[in-house]
């Protein structure tokens, strides 16, 4: 067990972990405000008077991009059982508005930089005359705090020292997790992880084990998931890692593999072709059901009798462990146990710890993306001449 919540089966790989051990000692004792945002000392930029405020809108449209929104959009699919609230996000370049019906909506509005091209163009698209708006942004002269004066909006202060694909438990993902009445408090987990030699445990073999594949030239990180409301929580994973670990010719490619779907596409390749993959399966327990409905059952396939979707979706993923064990090939697998804050919150954990730890064994810096910067510099020299 990782946690009590979560069922953790690492690489069978034996690995030197004295150096992750280290690395992860200098990591927790050294002040780091990503860290802490992970943890309950972190002090928001935002007051209560926020989420009273703003409490009773029904309709919440966030316009960002990469890690300033897949954080709000991983919490929010994980958890949409629980929330009555409808979110909107606009996350690329649209090419069509939104029309908004009824009740009044409140826009979120988030980067830190405050100069994303993306966002304040869908900015000045999506914002309505009538709409009410809170920007959270960096403290600086940036074009969104001068819009979000100009609208005469709130104004979140966006963390300096945290980057976006690591902001999920600072004020960009936990503001409107409140607004939508989840409970911070339950996410930040931290400060019960690392005391918890379970999850130290794993956590540090874990990295280990997957610096023994990378040095192998196994750079392709498969994630077969097998829950489709975690779909998001890996499209925030895949930027952390892609974005965090793809420096000086070195990194991971992570791919979203939709199961049981890609048994009948990818599977084969995974299976048989070049051995140069890893691979995560990720599966949530899934107590509501659909089942079986015996009376159309024929003989020949009996064995499906009083078995509903979540039975035959999880006897799915055993077999498919069972067969790359047979087959060698290299995975982890988590199994969620119950789908909450608290869980979601370990989950965060885990892989930010994982990220800034390959970082440190890769000798790359896990917090920068310089050569995303590139793009932006063309793609504002190509404008200015059109």
């Amino acid at each position: 067990m990782l946690t009590r919540s979560i069922k953790f089966k690492n690489f069978l790989i034996k690995s030197n972990n004295s150096k992750v051990k280290k690395d992860l000692r200098v990591l927790l004792s050294t002040p780091n405000e990503i860290l802490k945002s992970l943890s309950l000392h972190y002090t928001y930029s935002y007051s209560r008077k926020i989420i009273k405020k703003y409490k009773n809108f029904s309709k919440l449209r966030i316009i960002g991009i990469g890690g300033s929104i897949l954080g709000t959009e991983a919490i929010y699919s994980f958890l949409r059982d629980r929330i009555k609230k409808n979110f909107f996000f606009i996350n690329t370049i649209k090419n069509k508005t939104i029309k908004n019906k009824g009740n009044k909506i409140l826009n979120l509005v988030v980067s830190k930089s405050g100069n994303t091209l993306e966002t304040i163009s869908n900015s000045n698209i999506f914002i309505n005359k009538n709409d009410k708006n809170i920007f959270i942004t960096e403290n600086t002269n940036n074009y969104l705090n001068k819009l979000a004066q100009r609208l005469k909006a709130e104004i979140i202060h966006h963390n300096n020292f945290i980057g976006g694909r690591y902001s999920v438990l600072s004020e960009v993902g936990m503001l409107p997790a409140e607004l939508v009445g989840l409970n911070n408090r339950k996410f930040k987990q931290l400060d019960f992880l690392i005391k918890n030699k379970n999850f130290v445990n794993s956590l540090v073999n874990n990295v280990a084990n997957t610096i023994n594949l990378i040095k192998k030239k196994n750079y392709a990180s498969i994630i077969l998931n097998y829950d489709e409301k975690s779909e998001n929580l890996f499209k925030w994973y895949q930027q952390l890692i892609a974005e965090s670990l793809g420096k000086k010719a070195r990194g991971i490619l992570p791919v979203i593999s939709s199961m049981p779907k890609d048994n009948h596409s990818l599977m084969q390749l995974y299976l048989d072709g070049p051995k140069k993959n890893f691979y995560t399966f990720f599966h949530v327990l899934n107590e509501n059901s659909l089942k079986i409905n015996n009376s159309k059952i024929l003989s020949s396939h009996r064995y499906l009798k009083n078995k509903n979707l979540a039975k035959i979706l999880y006897s799915q993923k055993l077999a498919t462990e069972k067969v790359f064990l047979r087959k060698k090939i290299p995975f982890r697998s988590f199994e969620i146990l119950k789908r909450n804050e608290k869980t979601l919150g370990e989950l965060f954990c885990f892989f930010i710890l994982e990220t800034i730890l390959l970082g440190r064994s890769l000798n790359v810096n896990p917090f920068d993306q310089p050569s995303v910067e590139l793009i932006k510099e063309e793609t504002k020299k190509i404008l200015l001449k059109s």
